[in-house]
């Protein structure tokens, strides 16, 4: 069985918050999780985890629900803008 990555609960909120988000778009286009699972090539047990923002859930899985979702260019969005990162490298630079 795969480890669970543990985290702080608020960072489980934002997984959750995540699922939902993915759970609402997956209704919005009128899909059954059965449609969805069978599309994005998982098992419908691995999308009801995606759905609930599950953190053993590989970034595959994930990804391939958005793509079916035609949102696969939110994973762009990720560390997209790092404010801190530029920070830091502007002080390496200085």
């Amino acid at each position: 069985e795969r480890k669970k990555v543990m985290l702080f609960p608020k960072d489980q909120k934002i997984m959750e918050r995540m699922g939902e988000q993915i759970r609402l778009a997956r209704r919005r286009r009128g899909l059954t999780t059965e449609q969805l699972a069978e599309r994005a090539d998982i098992n419908r047990s691995t999308l009801r985890q995606v759905e609930r923002g599950s953190s053993s859930v590989s970034m595959g899985a994930y990804f391939a629900t958005l793509k079916v979702l035609g949102l696969s260019e939110d994973f762009l969005k990720l560390a997209a803008d790092d404010p801190l990162g530029r920070k830091l490298q502007d002080l390496k630079l200085a």
